[in-house]
């Protein structure tokens, strides 16, 4: 998987102009929301934000500031997950997921050093799945278990603000379907 594709299967799934009123994040286009257009300098009606300026958002916001560019190089299906889950509710909790589940995948330190869950996924978490790969491997059950694990903590957060907020309710639903069919 390239970035590229990465970018044209989320852009794919995110869809058109949406303006819930429900959704906090308000109106999105390409699953950009307008806060997020605006930082990075988009001034125009959301309806119109372009193709190409979703495409730059989606490569310099959620794949290399995150981090998750380096991830791509190590495993494919990993970089995609938190991808997906960096632009479900940001690039910082999907790394905070990965860097959860290397920590309790690593059997105590003894595979790799613990690291921090700050969700910066700098060289230490590089070296952690790079670790857990080697103990586990990163195809077959070994991968289905990382993402596993990943996706509970995913599911565990929309839990949480679901239920802080119950307007989010109207998302729970589909939230957790988006996961189903992708595993």
């Amino acid at each position: 998987m390239t970035i590229e594709a990465m970018i044209d299967t989320a852009i794919g799934k995110e869809g058109g102009y949406v303006n819930n009123p429900k959704d906090k994040g308000g109106p999105t286009r390409w699953g950009i929301t307008e806060q997020v257009a605006r930082a990075f300098g988009y001034a125009g009606y959301m309806a119109e934000l372009p193709r190409e300026t979703a495409v730059t958002i989606y490569r310099r916001r959620y794949l290399i500031a995150p981090g998750f560019d380096k991830i791509l190089a190590i495993s494919a299906p990993i970089a995609e997950e938190l991808f997906d889950t960096g632009i479900n509710m940001g690039p910082t909790y999907a790394g905070m997921f990965l860097q959860r589940a290397l920590n309790l995948l690593n059997r105590e330190g003894r595979d790799y050093p613990d690291i921090a869950t700050d969700g910066a996924l700098g060289a230490m978490s590089l070296a952690a799945l790079i670790g857990y790969g080697k103990r586990r491997g990163l195809s077959g059950e070994g991968l289905k278990v990382l993402l596993w694990t990943i996706r509970a903590f995913r599911t565990g957060r929309y839990a949480d603000i679901s239920e802080a907020r119950e307007a989010n309710e109207e998302f729970f639903y589909g939230w957790v379907a988006r996961q189903v069919r992708e595993a």
